[in-house]
């Protein structure tokens, strides 16, 4: 059912709601404590994010804060005796970090005083605040993380003006994340070019994607969810096996949500309403509300988020416009209880529900589709996580549940040449499980855990023919993955430290055709043991500079596919494939304090019986092992902040990928590319802030991003150009009080490129296949906290 009427009457309503930093006078109270709780109550209190990264500080004695004053003043009281400050990134956002002491020079005696005791010098100056990467699963900083990792604070109104776009705006931020655009909720995500097909199908992810400590899928693709009320998110680059386990080939990418304030009822709302070029309106409500149950013991939190883009693609022959709209409503609650018997316990539901009318995607030659061609995604997830400080240890242990149910349908009449259908549900249910005991401090971390994860899916074909009996299929992928794993970082010199780590898996694949029966009762059965190791030596020599080199393992299970075609099924295996990774960074300077930063990394992956899922000539879903990869390449990000005011960021991501066929591709696919993986990306962006008085500013963003040229897939039927566009995005933003106003105007040029050579699977031979960038847009959103 379309929903554009109530999203935009919705937003129009919501025009008198916005939301931005107070930092006028106002009443806190917030009694003494831990600062980590004390900053967490202040932020509640005031509608801004306040952090305290460092788990060392967070457990320094602050005297809290009482009073009607400024969020500067409230903060400069509760950090009084605290040896820290207050960093305002801008005015939503504020990090509490280590406090810098200047050490004076100790003043030259007029003439000796034998008689009096030499004073002790003064103390050594601490050291900044470190950004803690916690998708290490230790505390270990990002300046001291072996390996590449991407932070990214998305607090504030970027999650409102980006949040509906669910993962697919995080890989705007990035060019070495790269996607396939089927459309929301059926996407792939690929990190620094580990990309394996174009296409979904039964082979696990080559990128995981995690809710704080829960995965969220295991065979499926991105399930896109909302990003409003999330805190940040970390991307892991590279094979994360050796904390991970399978299905992190290329690395992971980690959403963090914010947790429930325990003392403070606060909440926040945001609407947004959308014009697209040649669409249509388009709108997103989001709302978030923190509920205190008993004071300081427990809380709840709930996001909740609704909202429709407008569709921009024609059809002719359906005599329709616009008929590609998305729909999507979700939400989120987590409640949290402290000190319960010495544990913080956290419990959460999610969900998040996506409907697309049809495919995005026209053709540059004759014919149109027929039909429509729906897609819906449904996904749902339980958790519960525990924690317990153990002494300096912590012990945590995280269970989860998942649904996740998937539809989509294809036009099969271009390949049957009459009215035709193709249609796939899946239905997968996950259930994992991971306890683990870290400690160690940020200088030499250590983790050991267990996990174990099953994973369930029941895929079940269609093809209908006009007067021809159905051809259906259902295959069953049954999945147990059991670890122990641990990682341990330890100084070799002052300047020098040695990460090594493991984790040995036992993995047992099953598949097999359900229904019908085939006669040679096709099925799939693998069970075995595996270790994966990584090894990484970092070098602190002192100053602006350092640098890691990083070898590190990825692997996947196999199993079977199976597909109906007009002259029955057709059932087939496929092997296991691993990932080989080499890694050589360099860091010069601190993106959080330093003028100028960079961050840069050549690489080389080679990738054993990579696994992809294919499609054949006929257009029916398949998949193998297409041979053997490498990928060389440098991934690099320069921010220069030469005022205040204003950041200047250039990042950039070269690769060259290079295919070793097997059988299943043939001749044609050697020296080709991998699949969907631009050989060159970039962005440049500039970000503005102006603080015009206590309770006001102005903010200014732009950016371009390249995106390179590439291929479909690989083999002679694939071998399709794609990409090679810039797009330019734009806006601008005011601050006032509680409310924040934005416009945005995305895709400035109307850019045409085509993003992605796929849409049916039945005509992409014809080589005739674009998906459009979405034309221009602009969007004007409010925000509102309190």
């Amino acid at each position: 059912m379309r929903r554009i009427d109530l999203v935009a009457a919705a937003g129009a309503v919501a025009i008198s709601l916005g939301s931005a930093a107070p930092v006028w006078a106002q009443s806190f109270d917030v009694p003494p404590g831990p600062l980590g709780d004390v900053a967490g109550r202040i932020g509640a209190q005031s509608g801004t994010t306040v952090t305290v990264p460092d788990p060392e500080l967070a457990k320094r004695r602050s005297p809290g804060v009482r009073g009607r004053l400024g969020l500067r003043e409230a903060l400069r009281r509760a950090l009084a005796g605290t040896g820290a400050e207050a960093r305002f990134f801008d005015g939503r956002t504020v990090r509490i970090v280590r406090r810098t002491v200047t050490v004076p020079k100790a003043p030259k005696p007029s003439r000796p005083k034998p008689a009096v005791r030499p004073v002790a010098p003064p103390p050594a100056a601490e050291a900044p605040e470190e950004i803690i990467v916690t998708g290490s699963k230790a505390q270990t900083s990002l300046d001291s993380y072996p390996g590449t990792a991407n932070i990214i604070d998305i607090a504030g109104s970027w999650s409102s003006r980006n949040g509906t776009d669910g993962t697919a705006a995080i890989t705007r931020l990035l060019p070495s994340l790269s996607t396939t655009n089927l459309g929301r909720g059926r996407e792939k995500i690929f990190i620094r070019g580990v990309a394996d097909s174009s296409f979904n199908g039964p082979t696990q992810s080559a990128t995981g994607q995690y809710l704080g400590d829960v995965r969220l899928t295991f065979n499926a693709p991105d399930p896109s969810l909302n990003l409003y009320d999330m805190r940040r998110v970390e991307v892991l680059v590279g094979p994360q096996a050796p904390l991970y386990g399978a299905g992190s080939l290329g690395g992971i990418i980690r959403f963090v949500p914010n947790t429930p304030d325990l003392h403070r009822l606060s909440g926040s709302a945001s609407a947004l309403t959308e014009y697209t070029k040649g669409g249509g309106l388009g709108g997103e409500v989001n709302a978030m509300l923190n509920i205190p149950i008993s004071d300081g013991r427990w809380a709840a939190r709930m996001t909740a988020s609704i909202g429709e883009r407008a569709g921009y693609i024609d059809a002719p022959a359906q005599g329709a416009k616009n008929i590609n709209p998305t729909q999507s409503y979700g939400y989120r609650i987590a409640l949290r209880g402290e000190d319960v018997g010495g544990w913080t316990l956290d419990l959460g539901h999610v969900r998040q529900h996506i409907e697309t009318a049809s495919g995005q995607y026209v053709l540059h030659g004759p014919g149109e589709p027929t039909i429509a061609q729906p897609f819906r995604s449904d996904y749902r997830l339980a958790y519960l996580r525990a924690e317990k400080q153990l002494g300096d240890a912590a012990l945590v242990s995280t269970t989860a549940i998942v649904r996740h149910d998937l539809e989509s349908e294809f036009d099969a009449s271009p390949l049957f040449e009459i009215v035709s259908r193709f249609g796939e549900a899946s239905k997968i249910s996950i259930l994992s499980h991971e306890t683990r005991v870290s400690g160690g401090g940020r200088r030499t971390p250590w983790v050991i855990g267990a996990s174990a994860i099953y994973s369930r899916s029941l895929v079940s074909q269609f093809l209908d023919l006009a007067d021809f009996p159905r051809i259906a299929v259902e295959v069953v992928d049954r999945n147990l993955d059991t670890a122990l794993y641990g990682r341990v970082t330890r100084s070799l010199s002052p300047s020098l430290s040695v990460t090594v780590g493991g984790r040995l898996t036992y993995a047992r694949t099953e598949s097999y055709i359900r229904d019908p029966k085939p006669p040679n009762t096709a099925e799939s059965f693998r069970d075995g043991a595996r270790f994966s190791r990584t090894v990484a030596l970092d070098w602190q020599p002192g100053g602006l500079s350092s640098a890691f080199v990083r070898h590190d393992q990825g692997f996947r299970a196999g199993g079977l596919t199976a597909y109906p075609t007009a002259l029955g099924l057709v059932a087939q295996p496929f092997r296991p494939d691993t990932l080989d990774m080499y890694e050589l960074g360099v860091r010069l300077g601190r993106s959080d304090r330093d003028e100028l930063s960079l961050r840069a990394a050549f690489f080389l992956n080679k990738w054993h019986n990579m696994q992809a899922d294919l499609i054949d000539v006929t257009g029916f879903p398949y998949t193998a092992n297409v041979g053997n990869g490498r990928i060389v390449g440098l991934d690099a990000e320069l921010r220069w902040r030469p005022d205040p005011e204003l950041l200047l960021t250039a990042s950039a991501f070269v690769n060259d990928s290079r295919l070793t066929p097997s059988e299943a591709v043939g001749p044609a696919g050697k020296g080709q590319p991998l699949p969907n993986v631009a050989g060159v990306g970039g962005r440049l962006a500039a970000d503005w802030r102006r603080e015009l008085a206590a309770d006001r500013a102005l903010t200014a963003r732009a950016s371009i991003r390249y995106v390179g040229k590439s291929r479909l897939g690989v083999g002679s039927v694939l071998d399709i150009p794609q990409g090679g566009y810039a797009v330019i995005d734009m806006g601008v933003g005011i601050d006032v009080g509680r409310i924040a106003l934005s416009l945005n105007l995305d895709n400035v040029a109307d850019a045409r490129g085509n993003t992605f050579a796929f849409g049916n699977p039945f005509s992409v031979v014809r080589r005739d296949q674009v998906t459009p960038l979405r034309p221009r847009s602009l969007r004007l959103g409010i925000d509102f906290a309190f």
